[in-house]
C-alpha cells in the first residue's frame, strides 16, 4: 500500500518535530518545510495527501501559500494559527482552506483532524456495498462521486476536498433544507459547530465556482432564517 504523504509548514521547529513524531506514529511519511517558500518548493518535488499550514510563516505567508496550492491541487489543507481573531480564520478558509486550528492546540485534536481530513478525500466516493451511481448529473453540472472531480457546462472546476464534500452532500440530498450545524455535523464529521463562519465561507467560495451569478444562486439557495438547500432535477444517467 502506497504511504501517505503529509507536509507540515511551520516556523516553529518544536512545533515540527512535535506533530512530525506523532504522525509518523501513525505510519505517515512526514516531510516538514520552516517557511513559504520551502512550502511551495517541496509542493512541487512530492506528491502530498495532505498539508498542515501556518499561518505566519517567513518569506511567503500560509494564506498567499494556500492560494498558490489551490490553484494547483484540491487536497486537504489545514491552517495553523496562534491568532484566535474570527478574521484570520474566515480569511484562510477563504483562500480555501480545507479546516483550522489555532495555537496551542491538542496533538490529538491535530491527530484526529488530520485523520478524519484524509479519510474523507481518499476513500470519498469508493464505499464498499451495492453498485450505486458514480456520477450525479444535474443541468449544466457533473458531480463525478469516484474521480472526485466537479464538471460545470463541461469544463472542470477546481474545488477543494471540503467543497467537494459539500457539494456532494447537498447534490444526495436535493430540495432537502439543512440548518448550517446540520451540514457542518455532515461534512465536518464534528458535532460542535464553532461559529457559523465555517460553514457559510465554504458555501460562499462553492457558489464562486459553480454558479452563474454567486449572488442569484440557482444550485444552493439560502431559506432565510433555516439554512440552506440545493435545487436541481438530476437527469437520467
Amino acid at each position: 500500500m502506497k504511504a501517505i504523504r503529509v507536509l507540515v509548514a511551520d516556523d516553529e521547529k518544536e512545533i515540527r518535530d512535535l506533530v512530525k513524531k506523532y504522525l509518523e506514529r501513525e505510519r505517515y511519511c512526514v516531510h516538514t518545510a520552516a517557511d513559504g517558500e520551502e512550502t511551495l518548493r517541496l509542493f512541487e518535488q512530492y506528491s502530498y495527501n495532505l498539508i498542515l499550514l501556518d499561518l505566519m510563516m517567513p518569506k511567503m505567508d500560509g494564506i498567499e501559500v494556500c492560494r498558490r496550492l489551490r490553484n494547483q491541487t484540491n487536497i486537504p489543507i489545514i491552517m495553523l494559527t496562534a491568532k484566535d481573531q474570527e478574521a484570520e480564520k474566515v480569511l484562510g478558509l477563504g483562500m480555501g482552506a480545507d479546516d483550522y486550528i489555532t495555537k496551542p492546540f491538542s496533538i490529538h485534536e491535530l491527530i484526529a483532524r488530520v485523520k478524519a481530513q484524509l479519510r474523507r478525500f481518499l476513500i470519498l466516493g469508493s464505499e464498499s456495498g451495492a453498485p450505486q451511481e458514480t456520477v450525479l448529473r444535474f443541468k449544466n453540472l457533473a458531480i463525478d462521486l469516484k474521480n472526485y472531480t466537479v464538471k460545470r457546462a463541461g469544463e472542470e472546476v477546481m474545488l477543494t476536498a471540503k467543497e467537494f464534500e459539500l457539494l456532494k452532500f447537498f447534490a444526495s440530498h436535493p430540495e432537502q433544507v439543512f440548518t448550517k450545524t446540520q451540514l457542518f455535523r455532515q461534512v465536518w464529521d464534528s458535532e460542535y459547530l464553532e461559529d457559523d463562519n465555517t460553514v457559510m465561507v465554504h458555501i460562499r467560495k462553492l457558489r464562486k465556482k459553480i454558479e452563474d451569478d454567486p449572488s442569484d444562486p440557482k444550485w444552493i439557495q439560502t431559506v432565510w432564517g433555516i439554512g440552506y438547500k440545493f435545487v436541481g432535477e438530476q437527469d437520467e444517467p
